[in-house]
């Protein structure tokens, strides 16, 4: 038993019932089950409180985020070791071939994790409550784009059905003018029968105020001809229309807030100027390449960890004279979507990186391939100006690059870029790719 701690305990969670078990200097392992309510898990920290006179307590647990997490870091007496969930099950497989289990047996074999191997097990040290408040809200906003994603797709569906004329009047049909426009008129019919004054009104109230480009729809419209006379079609499809243009202006309303709140915590962090001199890092990137980093400079010794960690670096598996490497499946998908959005993005706005991508697709690597091993290089020079506190100078980055290679002829880039509506984003496109 380590003399830092007066107990080790580990915890096999569950939706209402967690299974204990705890080992002590002077005792034999004991079990037992708490229910998953606040004031259960209040009642049972205070016993061990008072059974061991405040010490500390190791407790494994199969999560580094969720509710069972959030309730013990309230306690200062109880130190967090989570522990991989794919840890937990390779380690019940090597004795027990026939996968049985059960919560009480998992809660064991944590506990044998927690004592036998707890070097290699990182204690939980939450960042600072403005980071980590960063960080839940750039992955919740992700969530939100991608209903955006999912409602708009649902509408071109319905819409090719009964009302295609609709998706060549908007640029993006995810957008809050798109869906109002349906939701005033779902139908061709109804939107006939409508003044041509009171739907260019339409569109000035809604900030599209090119005359052309309002003239040129009123046009359409007037020549527009039912893409079906089937009632049952048209009526189903018009009553859809309506229910996801609502919940798609609901959609947008919150990753408006989401935006305005991410944007007032992004530029009062202190490392907001830092991830900002970076190329790419705008309004959407910053804050999340400053949730992707944190604020604890201990946390990360190397960029290679950084690396493996997102799943930028891939997997390397040999035997014997047999090598190969492969992708990366268990790593944060949120954390390794940001740093391969960025080295995209990053392209327009640096010369370096674009020739890197241009070297790399002369090479034959693939489009994803070649942006990952961009983002690569980016996580090595992001990490360093994170740990020294300095911001990127792209000019002093490309003295160095050629101090390091002086007979090196610099590629001319080829790669045509252009700004396409992703998901009602602007966003950077390879042309042809």
């Amino acid at each position: 038993m380590p003399t830092e701690f007066a107990a080790m305990i580990a915890i096999d969670w569950a939706d209402q019932k967690h299974a204990w078990a705890m080992q002590t200097a002077t005792s034999k392992v004991e079990t037992g089950a708490i229910d998953h309510t606040p004031e259960a898990i209040d009642v049972w920290a205070a016993e061990l409180r008072m059974r061991f006179g405040g010490q500390s307590i190791a407790v494994a647990l199969e999560q580094s985020r969720g509710s069972l997490v959030f309730m013990l870091t309230k306690y200062d007496h109880l130190v967090i070791f989570p522990v991989h969930p794919t840890t937990l099950v390779n380690y019940r497989k090597s004795f027990r071939p026939s996968r049985a289990k059960d919560d009480p047996s998992d809660a064991r074999l944590l506990l044998d994790i927690l004592m036998l191997h707890r070097d290699k097990l990182r204690r939980f040290n939450p960042d600072t409550p403005e980071t980590r408040t960063l960080q839940f809200l750039v992955e919740e906003r992700r969530k939100f784009v991608h209903e955006k994603t999912r409602y708009s797709n649902r509408l071109t569906a319905h819409l090719k059905m009964y009302f295609p004329q609709v998706l060549d009047w908007f640029d993006e049909i995810g957008s809050n003018i798109a869906a109002e426009f349906l939701e005033r008129w779902p139908s061709l019919e109804k939107l006939q029968r409508a003044r041509p004054s009171t739907i260019e009104r339409f569109f000035i109230d809604h900030n599209s105020r090119d005359p052309d480009r309002i003239k040129e729809r009123l046009e359409q419209i007037r020549k527009a001809v039912p893409a079906t006379t089937d009632l049952a079609v048209a009526t189903s499809s018009s009553t859809a229309v309506l229910g996801w243009a609502a919940l798609l202006k609901q959609v947008l309303v919150a990753i408006t807030a989401y935006d305005q709140q991410i944007d007032d915590l992004a530029q009062a962090h202190p490392d907001y100027a830092l991830v900002k001199s970076f190329p790419g890092a705008g309004p959407a990137m910053a804050p999340r390449l400053i949730a992707a980093m944190g604020s604890q400079r201990e946390r990360y010794q190397s960029a290679a960890e950084i690396q493996r960690y997102s799943g930028i670096a891939p997997v390397v598996a040999s035997s014997g004279k047999l090598r190969w490497v492969h992708w990366r499946w268990a790593c944060p998908k949120f954390l390794r979507q940001t740093f391969h959005e960025w080295a995209l993005h990053s392209i327009a706005y640096s010369d370096w990186a674009r020739e890197y991508y241009e070297q790399q697709r002369a090479k034959g690597k693939r489009r994803n391939t070649a942006i990952r091993a961009l983002a690569f290089k980016w996580i090595r020079i992001l990490f360093r100006c994170w740990k020294d506190g300095t911001s990127y100078d792209e000019a002093a980055y490309q003295r160095c690059l050629a101090a390091r290679r002086p007979d090196q002829q610099p590629i001319t880039p080829t790669v045509e870029l252009q700004w396409k509506n992703v998901a009602g984003f602007s966003k950077i496109s390879l042309a042809g790719a």
